[in-house]
């Protein structure tokens, strides 16, 4: 029988052959030398040199280095003692309450230092107006009228007291106490809730106006 291909064919054939077989005859190891390569293999340096097990390590990037006020704070909280940071934070947490006190925002004017630029140019609460009075409120005991102010601020309140000493004790003691399940879902929940009750207490109308400040 004649062979109807002829060896054009057979050329075409192993050019074929050629290009669907992958080169895996030589294999870059971890030291850089070229070995035999396992079973599966991908050829040498395709797309990165591989380890000696067949892995590749993918993409490498170079460590960036910190500026000078990097440093600083890394060196300081590396150095600083355990109990340092919570003192800390607690220590602005006094400052607000202590200007809270002195202050008393429940009988200075509405153009008192510092003011809410757009309760003073448009009339408008913005997401944060009452919180003040509202804290002013919680530390006499007067809870109505502090969630008459800003009635958000009450309920979240409480929540982030407890999370501040969870994080406190474990950062001090390594002790671990019961966690907030805080999310990113939650955290989102929480800014629209805001948002919808920022527009809320602008609304004209009864009993939307109840929460205006």
């Amino acid at each position: 029988m004649t062979n109807v291909g002829g060896p054009a064919a057979e050329s075409t054939a192993t050019v074929s052959t050629q290009q669907e077989s992958p080169a895996t005859s030589s294999y870059v190891t971890a030291d850089g030398d070229t070995a035999a390569p396992p079973a599966g293999a991908h050829p040498a340096g395709y797309p990165y040199p591989a380890y000696a097990d067949g892995q590749y390590p993918g993409v490498v990037y170079e460590p960036v280095e910190p500026d000078r006020f990097t440093r600083f704070f890394t060196r300081l909280y590396t150095r600083s003692p355990r109990w340092a940071a919570p003192v800390a934070a607690l220590a602005c947490m006094a400052a607000g309450v202590g200007y809270t006190l002195l202050v008393d925002p429940t009988r200075s004017s509405a153009d008192a230092i510092p003011t809410c630029l757009l309760k003073m140019t448009t009339g408008l609460d913005c997401p944060g107006c009452g919180g003040t009075r509202a804290m002013w409120y919680v530390l006499h005991g007067d809870l109505p009228a502090a969630a008459r102010h800003h009635l958000l601020f009450v309920f979240v309140l409480p929540f982030l007291l407890y999370l501040y000493v969870a994080w406190a004790v474990q950062h001090m003691s390594g002790r671990r106490l019961p966690q907030l399940p805080v999310s990113n879902k939650t955290i989102g929940v929480v800014l629209a809730v805001w948002m919808v009750f920022s527009v809320a207490r602008n609304v004209p109308w009864a009993p939307f106006t109840w929460f205006y400040v």
